[in-house]
């Protein structure tokens, strides 16, 4: 007997959509079936024709946990993560207090947030100037990838000049690991900011022209050329525009490692966004023009990009509004930056991509289950419907209607850009390992049952 039997489902794989049922036992998936065939299981359920995704995964996202739980924590950043059909959570290693950057801090953040996990993770490591040294050890406690910025930074954590990222690169290389950069480069940023101060600027315009697409531009360039250079994988985070994407898919075709994400807000919502709202569309890189936004979805559809991320980004009110840390709000600049979308990705990109785009399905379990799961090593345990894979499992209503709302959100700080979207399309359960823990908008899983997941060796 099965443990758990979903029949009467549309599979949705990166290949193809098919009819029929998964089956579950032991947490693992035992046996995909054909439209009918329905063996006894101790809890049966009935898809109903909605569609049966992989597990999503969400390969960036700041829970701030240990050091910034006032921002989010483990507890509500993965319960959102769960209601929103990502079932493993990358979790980057900055606004942690202390930073991700050793084994100690490895083994410390582990043991704090372990209990308060309602979906599995996995952890970025550090990548800074001082942890050179210490690279290997993370990975080989498991980190998935290590992460450094070529652009500006919080006050927490630090850039890298290019030439540190030339030697970082080398060393990651020698064990077959793979180096994730924020790519804006840090001079053009810097100097168009203080353009704009000088000129008396500090208009939502203006912000959004102190991070032009030159930026992101000159610093994916460089980071693909060291990356070729050393050949070492690299990783390109959140990219916003699609001249970005390009240089990226003419070196994958080249046939080097360089893998990328984007993410639910640069595939939603546009730079008249950040102009007419302000603060909750203040990100970083800034979202694009709405020719932009179009021209991202033929990447997203040709597999240029392992993950459709959410970047979450959580603050509090006042940080967008107010002060930050007891300093005063001034100008546009001082805003905190980030979009809190977690909750919210699966649905958006559905909506915004099947519904409103005619985008097959099976491009989103390409991007958002397959592709993540390849890149980061963790393929073969997360990411498909296959015997063997655990069972992530994802059931998705395609007619459901939704309106996101502050009250529906599980973020400790209920502010979110998506507040007010509207689609079609939401996830009805969502699976972790043969377990149910999210079903029709509420949390059904135990806390503490998330579990750490590492780079398969």
């Amino acid at each position: 007997m099965y443990d758990l039997l979903i029949k009467n489902g549309k599979i949705v794989t990166a290949d193809a959509i098919t009819e029929g049922g998964v089956a579950v036992k032991d947490g693992k998936i035992a046996a995909v079936l054909e439209a009918g065939v329905e063996p006894e299981a101790a809890k049966v359920i009935d898809a109903g024709g909605k569609y049966i995704f992989p597990g999503a995964i969400d390969t960036h996202a700041h829970l701030n946990d240990p050091g910034y739980e006032w921002r989010e924590d483990y507890e509500h950043g993965t319960a959102a993560a769960a209601l929103g059909g990502y079932t493993t959570v990358i979790d980057m290693p900055l606004q942690n207090e202390p930073c991700m950057t050793n084994a100690e801090t490895f083994d410390f953040k582990e043991n704090k947030v372990s209990p308060n996990a309602y979906v599995d993770y996995c952890f970025w490591g550090g990548l800074t100037s001082y942890n050179f040294g210490d690279l290997k050890d993370l990975d080989e406690k498991g980190c998935v990838s290590f992460k450094s910025f070529i652009g500006p930074v919080s006050p927490d954590y630090e850039s890298l000049s290019y030439g540190q990222a030339l030697e970082a690169m080398d060393i990651i290389k020698e064990f077959d690991g793979r180096a994730g950069f924020h790519c804006e480069d840090y001079s053009i940023i810097k100097n168009q900011e203080k353009r704009m101060k000088e000129a008396g600027r500090n208009d939502w315009k203006a912000y959004l022209e102190s991070r032009p697409v030159v930026a992101e531009i000159v610093a994916t360039d460089a980071i693909i050329e060291l990356a070729k250079a050393t050949g070492c994988k690299a990783h390109i985070c959140h990219v916003s525009h699609p001249a970005v994407a390009k240089k990226i898919k003419a070196a994958q075709d080249e046939g080097y490692d360089i893998t990328a994400e984007t993410c639910t807000h640069y595939l939603t919502f546009t730079d008249e966004d950040v102009i007419k709202n302000g603060p909750l569309f203040k990100c970083a890189p800034i979202l694009q023009p709405k020719e932009a936004v179009e021209e991202m979805w033929e990447y997203v559809k040709a597999g240029v990009f392992s993950g459709i991320a959410s970047d979450h980004s959580p603050c509090s009110y006042d940080e967008k509004y107010n002060e930050i840390l007891g300093n005063k709000i001034e100008t546009v600049f001082d805003v905190w930056g980030g979009c809190s979308g977690i909750q919210s990705g699966f649905q958006a990109a559905f909506s915004e991509g099947v519904v409103k785009r005619g985008v097959c399905p099976t491009v989103l379990a390409n991007s958002m289950s397959v592709q993540p799961a390849k890149a980061f090593g963790i393929y073969g345990k997360k990411g498909d419907i296959k015997p063997g894979f655990d069972a992530d499992l994802l059931i998705v209503d395609p007619d459901k209607e939704w309106e996101i709302t502050s009250e529906s959100l599980k973020y400790v700080n209920k502010i979110s850009a998506f507040v007010g979207l509207k689609g079609k399309g939401l996830p009805v359960y969502t699976i972790v390992r043969g377990q149910v823990v999210a079903e029709d908008g509420e949390i059904v899983g135990e806390k503490g049952y998330g579990n750490l997941v590492k780079k398969i060796k």
